[in-house]
């Protein structure tokens, strides 16, 4: 599976912006699909993800109610709207797919996940 995510840039706080990550190589409806993002200096940590078998979506406290995750499976596509950004969402964004049952506990490891996307910058300015 070949993961490739856009869509970040630079936004003031308060601002919107839509991560996309697009999915070639393996059945997409059969994946769920994760954003994880990474900020300099920490470790990378769990942001939200979807299960393909019920499209159940699970997020971390820290961006609930401000992002949604959802997926596109016609254009095996996933993407991240995240409104009402704050300057600590600056982190690079990776999207991840997990193929297999997809457990509810797995999905927040970034270890139990098969494939990763290049990452995206997004930059909240304050």
């Amino acid at each position: 599976v070949q993961l490739q995510a856009f869509g970040g840039g630079l936004v003031q706080a308060g601002g919107s912006l839509r991560l996309s990550c697009a999915a070639s190589g393996r059945a997409f409806n059969r994946l769920s699909m994760a954003w994880f993002r990474q900020a300099p200096g920490k470790e990378r940590e769990f942001v939200s993800a979807i299960r393909w078998m019920d499209r159940n979506t699970f997020y971390s406290n820290s961006v609930k109610g401000r992002f949604t995750i959802s997926r596109d499976n016609a254009k095996n596509t996933v993407y991240l709207q995240m409104n009402s950004l704050k300057p600590e969402d600056t982190a690079v964004y990776y999207c991840a797919a997990q193929t297999g049952n997809s457990i509810m506990s797995t999905l927040y490891r970034d270890d139990k996940y098969d494939y990763w996307g290049q990452g995206t910058q997004v930059t909240v300015s304050s």
